[in-house]
């Protein structure tokens, strides 16, 4: 199941506490973040054990586009987390819709 970005930014506005990853990697985050905490997607693998004790809690991924994203919410399903969403268009998605409501 995906999550769109007006829905992560209604929860992000509303100061929700969430599960929230961007597995771009460390340049990408550095340049522009949404306050996610960040895991590259290569460090995925390695991060598991740590992710486990969430594994029934609702997690939320993104990535630029939401292609990387994507990969890691077929990862984290496969290895047995249950509610994963994907940020439909990543942070550009995100970006855009800011740059939309300015111009409102």
């Amino acid at each position: 199941m995906d999550i769109t970005v007006q829905e992560l930014k209604e929860r992000l506005d509303n100061g929700e506490k969430m599960n929230f990853y961007d597995v771009r990697e460390e340049h990408e985050y550095e340049d522009d973040n949404l306050g996610a905490t960040l895991i590259p997607l290569g460090s995925l693998p390695d991060k598991l054990e740590d992710l486990k004790a969430k594994k029934d809690e609702e997690i939320i991924v993104h990535c630029r586009s939401g292609a990387r994203s994507g990969n890691a919410q077929k990862y984290l399903v496969a290895n047995g987390f249950s509610n994963v969403r994907n940020v439909t268009g990543g942070i550009l998605a995100y970006r855009r819709m800011e740059e939309e409501e300015e111009e409102d």
